[in-house]
């Protein structure tokens, strides 16, 4: 049986340098955005540093690591220039993602199958200076089966296509997508894989997937930021940790 203590919080805040790179200054700063969900109660901070540098800048970067007393845990492309910055700064956790120069945000799970020889080549050096590798994955039993096989030692499922149907209205949709994640938290668990999941939760559909005694990490992001704008950044997180753990239990 899966642990069923407390359910980690990651807050990312790549939406907050979004909005600062909209009028290409210095504010808001995203370094102050991660103080202040350390304060609230995240449990860590996540940051998607893009090939095309879009929001968040390696300047943040370099500052998230002088400041963060919890955990950062770096999202990026597997290519050689991230794995040198990630190498570099050596990060808590490392988080490989799909990632397409076209695309508004990350769209879909990464390819493992398809990628398995060169990915688990990719990830040896981030797991040698001792960052926890996670791969952003669909649902889906053969991409698991690849990142249990390349020595992944963490998954993030891929919460869009449930929060996606729940907000679409489509409920056999969302039930459906919500059962998979279920069924394939519980699989990447049993082969000895930490589970975390994430993108698109907000507070109407984070409690059934925070249930899930498997998974031990949500990251959340841009709903909370956008949040913040009308509750302020640490209300919108403390109701979010609230949702958590009332759907833990604990």
């Amino acid at each position: 049986m899966a642990n069923q203590g407390k359910l980690r919080l990651g807050v990312n805040i790549d939406h907050v340098a979004t909005v600062r790179n909209a009028r290409g200054g210095a504010y808001p700063d995203p370094l102050r955005a991660a103080k202040i969900a350390q304060e609230a109660g995240a449990d860590g901070i996540t940051a998607h540093l893009r090939e095309d540098r879009r929001h968040i800048s390696d300047t943040d970067i370099e500052g998230l690591m002088e400041v963060l007393t919890v955990p950062l845990n770096f999202e990026m492309a597997a290519t050689d220039e991230m794995q040198q910055i990630a190498l570099r700064h050596k990060p808590h956790a490392v988080c490989i993602v799909p990632e397409k120069r076209e695309e508004r945000t990350t769209e879909g799970g990464l390819e493992v199958a398809r990628e398995e020889n060169h990915l688990a080549h990719f990830i040896a050096p981030l797991r040698d200076v001792g960052c926890r590798v996670s791969i952003f994955i669909a649902a889906d039993k053969r991409q698991i089966e690849a990142a249990h096989r390349i020595g992944a030692q963490v998954i993030e499922l891929h919460t869009g296509a449930y929060c996606d149907a729940h907000s679409e209205g489509d409920m056999a949709t969302r039930d459906r997508e919500l059962e998979a994640l279920r069924e394939m938290s519980a699989f990447a668990h049993s082969l000895g894989l930490e589970v975390h999941a994430g993108h698109g939760l907000t507070y109407d559909t984070v409690q059934p997937v925070a249930a899930f005694p498997e998974v031990m990490e949500l990251n959340i992001g841009h709903f909370l930021i956008g949040e913040s704008i009308f509750l302020g950044l640490e209300p919108a997180i403390q109701e979010m940790r609230r949702l958590m753990d009332e759907a833990r239990g604990t």
